[in-house]
């Protein structure tokens, strides 16, 4: 496969902007390649600068549920930008959007629109600590709520120590609030919940993690944050800006049963466009401004382009089967990938929630981000190269999700379990 135009466009890139790249993962370093850079987008397929053509599971990165350049999504955007991109003003789109969300998700009663999932989060989160009075989060290793400072930390040597940053020129002081538990163990959060609660303003958490890979909770873990959050007057924080409205109409809380105090959404809401949102109790939204003390603002929150294509795309989720017939489809995918490991003899272990997918190269059972890094990361870079070779394009990195679109066909399966196929074979020492 000729990538010679993706070549110079990264070498050229690499000159102008920090690593070639607008966000790290892109430059597929984990797995040592240089990245294709792509030109256009249709359905199913990524479409590279060399006219190289990919069954896309990236569906950047989540929001791309219906597939790419969907028809009733590019007309709602065409349609807007006749009256304009953005006025710095209420519009009705807005409030259109606003009462879809709401109807979908259980536990929102208000809802406040921004522009990206780290600003849902970063706002939550400030939220929460205005609403209760008190400082400190609980956030879980492994799980990633975007970039804001007080978020993006690693845990300490002990289960409740201070957390150290996770990047150079995030400040001490700014994560000295923030403590890092083990994802799916709820011993620790009862251990520092009995010894810190009545400061903890709440907990964070991915319902499903899918920044260490595709992590499902175990049975009773997401009921027992609530028991402990209720008990202690913290809040319990969901963020699903990448399991909403993607492993359901509902999102994860649907699934699960689950009524956190806040929610944060992004990535499917918004069509393909920028766009973040944050909702939960009454009592608890109206403490932001202008009507409650939390201050929280943005230029472009809520603009009416990104609001167009969010109602488009939520509208389409709507209709009778959408869900099913996508959910049958992921299975295929899910199951046909583990079979073609099994297969080769190569060990792995799939996760599934439905159109939300991984596979990690260990034959260990993965429930927390340390099980997760068992993986054998060689092999699966040996992987990432070998389906992007046939046409397969995947996230770059062992620790990502993988997302199957409405506009996956059976073909497209077929043809992605037949590379599999071929790739875990050639993978197979003699």
């Amino acid at each position: 496969m000729n990538t010679d135009k993706s070549r110079i466009l990264f070498q050229q890139s690499r000159a102008i902007i920090p690593g070639g790249v607008n966000s790290p993962v892109r430059a597929c370093k984990s797995v040592g390649k240089d990245p294709v850079f792509i030109d256009h987008a249709e359905g199913s397929r990524v479409f590279d600068a060399d006219g190289n053509s990919y069954i896309d599971y990236v569906g950047s990165w989540g929001p791309m549920i219906l597939g790419h350049r969907h028809p009733a999504v590019i007309e709602a955007i065409q349609k807007v930008l006749e009256k304009g991109t953005s006025f710095g003003a209420p519009t009705a789109l807005e409030l259109e959007l606003a009462r879809m969300v709401i109807d979908a998700v259980p536990s929102i009663e208000m809802v406040r629109m921004v522009n990206s999932g780290t600003e849902a989060t970063m706002s939550a989160v400030r939220l929460a600590r205005g609403f209760t009075g008190r400082d400190k989060i609980i956030k879980f290793d492994g799980c990633y709520h975007g970039h804001a400072d007080t978020l993006l930390v690693a845990a300490g040597s002990g289960v409740a120590t201070f957390n150290i940053p996770g990047s150079p020129g995030i400040p001490d002081s700014v994560v000295q609030n923030t403590l890092s538990l083990p994802f799916n163990d709820l011993n620790a959060v009862r251990s520092v919940m009995e010894k810190q609660g009545d400061r903890i303003a709440g907990i964070i958490v991915e319902p499903i993690g899918g920044n260490m890979g595709m992590v499902p909770p175990v049975p009773g873990f997401l009921d027992g944050l609530r028991e402990i959050t209720e008990k202690a007057g913290s809040l319990l924080i969901f963020d699903e800006v990448m399991t909403g409205f993607r492993v359901a109409y509902g999102g994860a809380q649907s699934i699960y049963n689950i009524r956190p105090d806040l929610t944060c959404l992004g990535k499917i809401i918004g069509g393909g466009l920028p766009v973040g949102a944050y909702g939960g109790r009454k009592e608890i939204m109206e403490h932001i401004a202008p009507q409650g003390p939390v201050y929280q603002a943005g230029t472009l929150s809520g603009n009416p382009v990104a609001m167009a294509a969010g109602i488009a795309t939520l509208k389409e989720l709507q209709k009778d089967g959408f869900y099913e017939a996508l959910d049958e489809r992921s299975e295929q995918l899910s199951v046909g990938l583990a079979a073609a490991a099994q297969k080769a003899g190569i060990g792995v272990t799939s996760a599934r929630e439905g159109s939300m997918l991984g596979m990690f190269f260990t034959s260990h059972a993965v429930n927390s981000f340390e099980d997760a890094k068992t993986s054998d990361l060689e092999l699966f870079s040996a992987y990432y190269k070998g389906m992007l070779e046939r046409g397969i394009y995947l996230a770059p990195s062992q620790f990502e999700a993988g997302f199957v679109s409405a506009a996956h066909s059976i073909e497209d399966i077929e043809e992605t379990i037949a590379a599999a196929e071929a790739v875990m074979a050639d993978l197979v020492v003699p």
